[in-house]
C-alpha cells in the first residue's frame, strides 16, 4: 500500500530545527524530501552529542533525528550558479520549506514571487520568528526568544524565581509541526485549484494560542488571574519526589476517594481539613506535607500500578529510559532501531500520528551530499 504522501516532492532549504522537523514529517509519511545543504552542511551537523563524543558532521544526534528518510544535496544557493540549479529543482517540486529571515530570502533572490514564477503550482512554506510582515519581520530570533515573545515563559516558572523556559527546542518544533499541518492544507488546495500559495508561519503565533485561555481571561478581567507555581499549582495538582523519580498527581473532587485509597490513606478522605476541594485549598500546606511524606517512601512503578487498578489520578514522570522501555510505546512500535553507515545503530522515536503499519518510513538520515549527483549530475562534483 502506498504511503500517504508518496509521489510528493519537497525541497528543504531550512536549517537547524523548525524547517527540518517540518521536512521530517513530510519524509516520514512518504514524500521525497531533498534537503539542500550548504557546502559545510546544515548547522545542526555541528550540534552534539556525537557518537563516542567525537565531533563528526555525520553523527550529530540532532541532525540524525531531524533528517530521517531525506536525501542530501550540497548546493550553495548564495552563488548565481547555485541559485540557477536550485530554481531548476523548484520546477519539479511540489513544496519548498524554508526558515530564513524574509530579508535573507530577498537577498538570495528566492522570495515567493521568484519561486512561484518558476512553478505556479508550488507551495512555499516559510517558518520565521514573527512572520513575513509587521515591524519584527526581519528581527533575528532563536528558541529562547520565541518562548519569551510567545508568552509561554510568562506562565512558566515560580513566583519567587520568575519566568522560565520550557526544556528543549519546543518553540521550534511547534513551528515545524504547524508548518507541516498548514502546508498539507495548501498542498490539497494546489491539487484542487492547480495553483500554489505561500504558507507564512510565525513561531510567535504558534506559541501564543497554546496558552490555554489566558488571553481571553486577560481580556475579560483586565489582568492575568494565574500564578506561576512551578511544580505545584496546588497540593492536589503537582509533582512529588519519590524514591526513584517523581510522581505527578491531579486530584479532582470526583477522584479524591480513589486517590486516598490508592495511597493507603483512607483517613485523609474523612479528615475535616480535606473533606471538600475548597477545604483542601484552604489547608493546602497541610495536605502538601502529607503528600510529600507519602511519596518519599514510594517507588514510581509500584504506585502507578496501584493507581491504575483503583482509577486514581497518579502517574510518574518518565525518564528517557522509561520512554525507551515503555510497554505502551513498544506495543505501538513507536521506538525503532535505525542503522547508519557512520553513526551505527540507535533508537529513534516514531511518528506523531499513526497511519497504519506502513505509513511511516523508518529510514536513516543522509550523509552530507549523498544524493548530489542524483539530482544535479556529475557536473556538481
Amino acid at each position: 500500500m502506498p504511503q500517504p504522501l508518496e509521489g510528493l516532492r519537497v525541497l528543504e532549504i531550512g536549517t537547524f530545527v523548525s524547517a527540518p522537523y517540518c521536512g521530517k514529517l513530510f519524509a516520514g509519511y512518504g514524500a521525497e524530501v531533498i534537503k539542500i545543504e550548504p557546502p559545510g552542511g546544515d548547522i545542526s551537523r555541528a550540534h552534539g552529542p556525537f557518537k563516542d563524543a567525537l565531533p563528526d558532521p555525520e553523527t550529530s544526534a540532532l541532525f540524525l533525528y531531524l533528517n530521517t528518510a531525506k536525501k542530501s544535496v550540497v548546493l550553495d544557493i548564495g552563488t548565481p550558479e547555485g541559485r540557477r540549479q536550485f530554481l531548476e529543482l523548484v520546477k519539479t517540486a511540489d513544496v519548498v520549506i524554508e526558515n530564513f529571515r524574509p530579508a535573507d530570502m530577498r537577498r538570495l533572490g528566492l522570495g515567493y514571487e521568484t519561486l512561484s514564477a518558476a512553478n505556479p503550482r508550488l507551495v512555499v512554506i516559510s517558518i520565521t520568528a514573527f512572520g513575513h510582515d509587521g515591524p519584527y519581520a526581519d528581527y533575528e530570533s532563536n528558541n529562547l526568544v520565541a518562548f519569551a515573545m510567545g508568552g509561554q515563559m510568562f506562565m512558566t516558572g515560580t513566583q519567587e524565581g520568575g519566568p522560565l523556559k520550557n526544556g528543549g527546542y519546543q518553540a521550534d518544533y511547534q513551528g515545524g509541526l504547524n508548518a507541516f499541518s498548514a502546508g498539507m492544507l495548501a498542498v490539497l488546495a494546489a491539487e484542487r485549484d492547480g495553483l500554489g500559495q505561500h504558507v507564512d508561519v510565525s513561531v510567535q503565533q504558534c506559541m501564543a494560542p497554546i496558552l490555554e485561555a489566558t488571553i481571553p481571561y486577560y481580556t475579560y478581567m483586565g489582568r492575568w488571574a494565574g500564578v506561576r507555581r512551578g511544580n505545584h499549582m496546588a497540593s492536589f495538582i503537582g509533582i512529588y519526589p519519590c524514591t526513584d523519580g517523581h510522581l505527578g498527581i491531579h486530584i479532582m473532587a470526583r477522584n479524591w476517594k480513589p486517590f486516598t485509597d490508592a495511597i493507603g490513606r483512607p483517613d485523609l478522605f474523612d479528615d475535616p481539613r480535606f473533606v471538600t476541594q475548597a477545604a483542601r485549598t484552604q489547608h493546602n500546606d497541610d495536605l502538601m506535607a502529607e503528600f510529600y511524606a507519602w511519596a518519599a517512601g514510594e517507588t514510581k512503578h509500584d504506585v502507578y500500578r496501584r493507581a491504575g487498578a483503583g482509577r486514581a489520578p497518579i502517574a510518574f514522570v518518565h525518564t528517557m529510559e522509561d520512554l525507551l522501555t515503555s510497554p505502551q510505546l513498544e506495543a505501538r512500535g513507536f521506538i525503532q532501531r535505525i542503522d547508519h553507515p557512520v553513526a551505527g545503530e540507535a533508537s529513534y522515536p516514531g511518528p506523531p500520528w499513526w497511519i497504519g503499519p506502513d505509513g511511516w518510513s523508518h529510514l536513516r538520515a543522509p550523509l552530507l551530499g549523498e544524493h548530489t549527483t542524483e539530482f544535479l549530475g556529475s557536473s556538481a562534483l
